[in-house]
């Protein structure tokens, strides 16, 4: 699993988003920390898991004139349409996602101070951990699970959609007023989720237009005989990070349910699942009640009560390795109750957990201290400085969210890859072999030995390539020539 984020950017010369990405792009390159290529041959983003011809949908686009490098811990930093964007490694466990999704606010810092500092007459680039600009434009956190080719794709659109709507209820990270037409008459002030309001449709291709609840892009970075990738576009970037684990963990635990047990033990989806994730996100109150295919009404916290309740069951079960130990699933189910509960029952009790009610709680002492309306633009200041990544002005890191993390770990991981996936393999190469490395990806390597040909090492498999495997290996290769004779690829 792992977590890709698009980071909300201003400054740079002429206020130019794409201009100043690239800046941070390579200031992080050309400090020293690397300035291994990316290898974009394996690249299918308009393959659709449904098998459908491209007839509305849309494909992504593969840039690949912009900026983009691969890092010594396995991730990727590259430019993205208008954004700057982190790509963690490959990660085994919800924990481990975290940490690697908690290092790219380090990396995109460090890349901001190195441009500031070396770009004279340049106006400062600042970053934002955040998914839309409060003007109509949304960007995206979108996470990357594993999943077995065995379960067909409608199973997981049946068995998924229900959390990916509502899971909002806990993990939103809050939004001051609307961005969409949908809500003009009803124009809420605050909003659960950031992203919820632009979602259109609840399967589909594309990332950026007519956005879908459960994306179809079938690019599994594997073998695609073995693996599926689940690419998850609809969810907030979080800056707490016992929300950023129990969404990891959370949608790891349900992906392993339907793995095991079926898309039959999930709660049925709602009629209108594009009207419910809107009219969910909109509602403080969670009560709203929409109704599902079984005729039953459900609000947001309803479901995700009934799927906690079949985690847990899978959990108490026995079942649950593949996704965590036994002490981080405890910690997961543990913290997914106590959100789950809080927020309807005492929000302030959660508020160091769950980032729209740390939010909200900032905006409304904001409104009541100096009777504000709901325009007032320092609301909205509120709610994009929460998410600033500079520790002297986040307001993130003022209200007491709670920590998973220590910060011994996170500078290990900035750069240093995870030990448990094929990113060992990637992050050790480029970090002992930089000079010999012409391009990298998530399933292979080219390594040039100075001599043609070129040579792709494959990495198919994102469970191999871990320092179990290869740490020998790789402690004894002096050079890429020592290591691919040592592979059998020379």
């Amino acid at each position: 699993m792992g977590i890709e984020t698009e980071y909300g950017i201003t400054g740079g010369p002429d206020g130019d988003p794409v201009t100043a990405s690239s800046i941070l792009v390579n200031a992080f390159a050309r400090n020293g920390v690397t300035r291994i290529n990316w290898d974009f041959g394996d690249e299918s983003p308009a393959n659709d898991a449904r098998h459908m011809p491209l007839l509305t949908s849309v494909a992504p686009m593969v840039e690949t004139h912009l900026a983009n490098t691969v890092l010594t811990n396995g991730a990727r930093f590259y430019v993205d349409h208008a954004h700057p964007e982190y790509s963690s490694p490959e990660c085994r466990t919800p924990l481990s996602g975290l940490l690697y999704d908690r290092v790219g606010e380090d990396v995109l810092l460090h890349a901001v101070r190195v441009a500031n500092q070396t770009s004279e007459g340049m106006p400062p680039i600042t970053v934002y951990k955040n998914n839309t600009d409060g003007k109509g434009n949304s960007y995206g956190t979108h996470e990357n699970y594993l999943v077995d080719r065995e379960i067909p794709f409608a199973e997981i659109v049946r068995a998924m959609a229900p959390h990916l709507i509502s899971r909002q209820v806990i993990l939103g990270a809050g939004k001051v007023g609307f961005e969409t037409e949908y809500f003009e008459e009803l124009a809420p002030r605050f909003q659960i989720a950031q992203r919820s309001e632009f979602f259109e449709e609840l399967v589909g291709l594309e990332t950026t237009l007519k956005r879908p609840i459960v994306n179809t892009r079938d690019e599994p970075h594997g073998d695609p005989e073995r693996f599926r990738r689940l690419h998850v576009i609809i969810g907030d970037a979080n800056m707490s990070e016992v929300a950023t684990f129990v969404k990891l963990g959370s949608t790891a635990l349900l992906l392993a349910v339907l793995e095991d047990r079926g898309s039959g033990v999930f709660p049925p989806m709602p009629k209108t699942p594009v009207r419910a994730v809107r009219e969910y996100g909109a509602d403080l109150t969670l009560t709203h009640g929409q109704e599902a295919v079984d005729g039953r009404t459900r609000s947001a916290w309803d479901y995700q009560d009934e799927l906690w309740n079949l985690a847990e069951g899978y959990v108490n079960g026995g079942d649950g390795s593949a996704v965590a130990s036994e002490a981080e699933l405890t910690l997961l189910l543990t913290n997914w109750r106590e959100m789950l509960d809080g927020v309807r029952d005492a929000p302030e009790s959660v508020a160091d957990r769950v980032d729209w009610v740390a939010k909200l709680r900032l905006v409304n002492g904001m409104r009541e201290r100096h009777g504000l309306s709901d325009e007032d633009p320092r609301l909205a200041a509120i709610d994009i400085q929460y998410h600033d990544i500079r520790p002297e002005k986040s307001l993130a890191r003022r209200v007491g969210l709670r920590k998973l993390l220590e910060a011994s770990a996170i500078g290990e991981a900035f750069h240093n890859p995870p030990r448990d996936t094929r990113a060992y393999f990637r992050g050790r190469c480029i970090a002992q072999y930089p000079n010999e490395i012409a391009a990298a990806n998530w399933d292979s390597i080219i390594f040039d030995l100075g001599v043609d040909p070129l040579h792709r090492v494959p990495m198919m498999d994102p469970l191999k390539g871990t320092a179990e495997l290869l740490g020998e290996l790789l402690d004894n290769a002096s050079s890429a020539e020592e290591l691919l004779r040592a592979l059998g690829t020379l």
